[in-house]
């Protein structure tokens, strides 16, 4: 039986190094609260807050008859599996008032995980890296501001490369 029990301790160890990067964004109510308040939430999910990137807004990508975006980043350290972290971070949504009433339309809060440590995820509900983070300037400039060497397996270069070469030319301005 202690073998088994040093088994499990060895496996809980092993996750609680998972280093995960997480994209928050509000456009609704008091944008920059909103954040704050969630960042502030995240241990009551499992996640110890490493860094945090600036706050920057942002212009609405996709759907743009919407008000500006306050959009950081934020590079955590958690036990808890991806999947039950997403439920986790989608009841802190809730709890907020985080309702999506159009999709990618206003919200007053939006939490992504981008990645969970080097792993690739492929499930109906979670992909992670998350799809469209490559693509969107308000997701890789915070990265890049807080992990510039930062490469995940799946990618042609670090944060701070795929953020130079990137074609998504939208306005994202640092708030502080």
């Amino acid at each position: 039986m202690p073998s088994m029990e040093r088994k499990r301790e060895k496996l809980e160890h092993t996750i609680a190094s998972e280093i995960i990067f997480l994209s928050l964004g509000s456009n609704v109510g008091d944008r920059k609260e909103n954040l704050r308040t969630a960042i502030a939430a995240l241990a009551g999910a499992g996640i110890t807050v490493k860094r945090v990137s600036s706050i920057y807004e942002t212009e609405p990508v996709d759907y743009l008859d919407q008000p500006w975006f306050l959009n950081c980043v934020v590079e955590g350290q958690t036990g808890t599996p991806a999947i039950p972290l997403l439920r986790k971070l989608r009841a802190l949504e809730q709890r907020m008032g985080g309702q999506k009433l159009v999709a990618r339309g206003p919200r007053l809060l939006d939490i992504d995980i981008l990645l969970y440590g080097q792993q690739t995820i492929d499930a109906p509900e979670l992909q992670v890296p998350h799809p469209r983070m490559l693509s969107r300037r308000f997701v890789l400039k915070p990265l890049a501001e807080i992990s510039p060497d930062l490469k995940h397996p799946s990618w042609n270069g670090s944060a701070a490369e795929l953020l130079k070469n990137l074609a998504d030319q939208s306005v994202v301005k640092r708030t502080d």
